[in-house]
């Protein structure tokens, strides 16, 4: 008797999928001019912190969070390819269970990448691709004298996958979107436990504090879920935001978690020039 196996059966439905969906892409007119989607969001939420590079503990409290994002096509693979640009910046403040030690932290995150485009069914787009994304972050203990911060230099090659789908409720469209980005490898600044910064940068002791992540010593996700929807003359995203960041290098391990719920404007525009200048019949969308 033959034995069930449902992960190869699950991977041949996952190509078929795949297939299917690039055999019925729909086809896009490059007589009209591709808008760009432009979104700015801002939100507050709840963050749990721990590095024991600073203390073994964990540290809660809320944020804020500003995320602006591009996309647009690019004429790449006769139009079905568009790329993303986000720039994400995140303030919180927190303390240890007890409320006796008080921490500051900041992360600013860019990514630049592309995807292609599948589009199994007129009102679903399936995108997956790659992202360059660095990021810069910190972790500053308000009440210790001796390693104070912790700083974090990350720059990773992500995987991305990303659905987008438009309901309509009597002609009322609602463009619901998930996305989540997983990075595969990279490299970050890898202090020793217990090295200070002064050792690093005064005394000059900087061998071994660039190191190489993948999988094994780093697992972080970014998880985007929103909705769009129009009032008046304007386009709100209402979006949840979930962050995961977890590193064990050189016996000091981070585990970082976000959860922010944001809102904010989304806007479409179009670079005209050359023949663009004279197309009046509208333009394609890059996101809707």
């Amino acid at each position: 008797m033959t034995k069930h196996n449902p992960l190869r059966n699950n991977c041949f439905l996952l190509l078929f999928l795949c297939v299917f969906s690039h055999l019925t892409t729909a086809q896009t007119d490059s007589s009209l001019p591709f808008s760009i989607n432009e979104s700015t969001l801002i939100g507050i939420g709840g963050y749990h912190i721990k590095n024991t590079y600073l203390a073994p503990v964990n540290y809660s409290g809320t944020g804020i969070r500003i995320v602006n994002e591009r996309m647009k096509i690019v004429s790449l693979a006769d139009r079905r390819v568009s790329s993303q640009q986000i720039l994400d910046i995140d303030l919180s403040s927190v303390s240890n269970p007890a409320g006796s030690v008080g921490a500051l932290a900041g992360f600013a995150n860019y990514s630049f990448g592309y995807h292609y485009r599948f589009q199994p069914a007129q009102n679903f787009k399936l995108l997956t691709g790659a992202a360059l994304k660095g990021m810069f972050g910190f972790v500053y203990n308000t009440q210790s004298a001796n390693n104070p911060i912790a700083t974090h230099i990350d720059i990773d090659l992500n995987a991305s996958i990303m659905a987008i789908y438009t309901l309509k409720i009597k002609n009322y469209p609602l463009t619901f979107r998930i996305q989540t980005d997983i990075p595969l490898s990279g490299v970050l600044f890898t202090p020793a436990r217990g090295q200070s910064y002064y050792e690093i940068f005064d005394l000059g002791n900087t061998s071994g504090i660039v190191g190489f992540s993948s999988l094994h010593n780093k697992f972080a996700m970014r998880n985007h879920v929103s909705i769009d929807f129009s009032i008046w003359k304007y386009t709100l995203r209402i979006a949840y935001l979930n962050g995961f960041y977890r590193t064990g290098i050189k016996g000091i391990r981070t585990r970082y978690v976000s959860h922010n719920l944001m809102i904010g404007l989304v806007k479409e525009f179009i670079l005209f020039s050359g023949k663009n200048l004279k197309k009046e019949n509208g333009y394609q969308s890059a996101y809707y």
